[in-house]
């Protein structure tokens, strides 16, 4: 297998994780059965799900407070292939983030995001690592002009995939760099006509897989697999990641989306963001099995 390499710039986040029998409603109190802390954000679980559940050669570039969070975050995020490349600042606290998870796996979020919204500029070693990518893989819970940053240093001929999250407004400029953008269904609707703004748009639509569009008229539904979920956090994410690092290996995008799609089911089978994320070997069979029973199904 071919490994590929991507570079995820974007933003990480210490993660409080509460396992609530209900998500409580405006004015109530619940009691959690269980709290757990980990590494969050969505660009260090999209560099952590590209690196792990991927097989990409990984460089996420990020930033974090100056502060004993940002002490754990350089703990927890740890992978072989994962090259991890995170500014110290003391102008901001780690951003971080309280998760609620209820019994059927749903979620409720809420982020501060400290450090992830300043504009630090790149470093001279942040933009070769950015020019070595085949893919930049990049999202907005850091300002639409670090991504630009990013974007623009680029290798002639790299990719970049954008998960437009959350749904903000962004420069033209922005939208014209984007090769592949990826958004839930709800983002989508908030963005309006995506293929006026960008070639290629993945629509995440949960349970149902996913749908890719093109601005040449090509429409595509992959079927997401079949799992028993018990805690959607992270499964977004782990898609974009593994997506990148499919991209990256230059696996054609129905492709990419199936192996995604796969990965970001197996995510949802286990608790919490980034210790749910499967490792390759896993993905893999899980495709496999899929692709057996089809061939083995009714005639």
């Amino acid at each position: 297998m071919a490994q590929g390499q991507v570079a995820v710039v974007g933003s990480v986040n210490l993660d409080t994780i509460l396992r609530v029998a209900e998500l409580p409603r405006p004015g109530e109190t619940v009691l959690a059965s269980a709290a757990t802390v980990c590494c969050g954000g969505k660009g260090a679980n999209q560099a952590l799900a590209a690196a792990r559940a991927g097989g990409a050669a990984t460089t996420f570039i990020g930033s974090i407070g100056a502060d004993p969070a940002g002490g754990q975050v350089a703990t927890l995020l740890t992978d072989p292939l994962l090259d991890l490349r995170l500014t110290a600042s003391t102008g901001a606290p780690t951003g971080s983030a309280v998760v609620m998870v209820d019994s059927h796996g749903e979620n409720s979020i809420v982020v501060a995001s400290g450090v992830n919204i300043t504009d630090a500029p790149l470093s001279k070693a942040d933009r070769t690592a950015i020019r070595s990518a085949d893919v930049l893989l990049c999202q907005l819970e850091t300002p639409p002009a670090r991504v630009l940053d990013a974007a623009a240093a680029r290798r002639e001929g790299a990719l970049l995939v954008l998960n437009a999250a959350p749904a903000i407004d962004l420069p033209d400029e922005l939208w014209a760099c984007v090769d592949v953008l990826v958004v839930n269904q709800h983002e989508a609707e908030i963005y309006g006509t995506l293929l006026d703004r960008v070639p290629t748009v993945v629509i995440t639509l949960g349970p149902r897989g996913s749908l890719l569009q093109r601005r040449d008229g090509t429409r595509l539904h992959v079927p997401s697999f079949d799992v028993t979920a018990v805690d959607t956090t992270g499964a977004g994410d782990t898609y974009c990641g593994v997506l990148a690092a499919e991209l990256s290996r230059g696996t054609d995008l129905p492709t990419a989306m199936t192996t995604a799609s796969a990965a970001a089911a197996l995510t949802t089978t286990r608790p919490g963001s980034q210790p749910s994320i499967p490792s390759f070997p896993q993905v893999e069979e899980l495709v496999a099995a899929a692709q057996t029973a089809r061939l083995s199904g009714p005639r």
